[in-house]
């Protein structure tokens, strides 16, 4: 059975070869194919690589929440302490408001 992973070919994947096999391809050395030359070439000039705009847009992004603190220390205490006290209490309009601004963000 054959299988195709998206066009890579059988010369192009690292294989287990038998002793018979090693001792066949060590007799005669075999000159590089288009695509192994310009691998060889490519890589004797180092990598090159270009970002699209979604993935620079994505590194932007993903920079942004480093600019924020995590959490707010401060914010989290008052709550811990306000349920320990039963003195937390829930706006609900407030609540439900936010639930209905996050389900239209995520489905429109």
């Amino acid at each position: 059975m054959s299988v195709d992973f998206n066009g890579i070919g059988p010369g192009q994947v690292n294989t287990t070869r038998t002793t018979a096999d090693k001792s066949a391809g060590n007799q005669a050395p075999q000159a590089p194919t288009g695509e192994q030359a310009k691998a060889q070439n490519l890589a004797g000039r180092g990598e090159n690589v270009n970002l699209s705009s979604q993935a620079k847009n994505l590194k932007q992004l993903e920079q942004k929440p480093g600019d924020y603190p995590e959490m707010d220390d401060d914010r989290i205490e008052q709550i811990r302490s306000a349920l320990e006290n039963g003195t937390y209490k829930v706006d609900a309009q407030k609540l439900a408001q936010k639930m209905l601004e996050m389900d239209k963000s995520i489905f429109g």
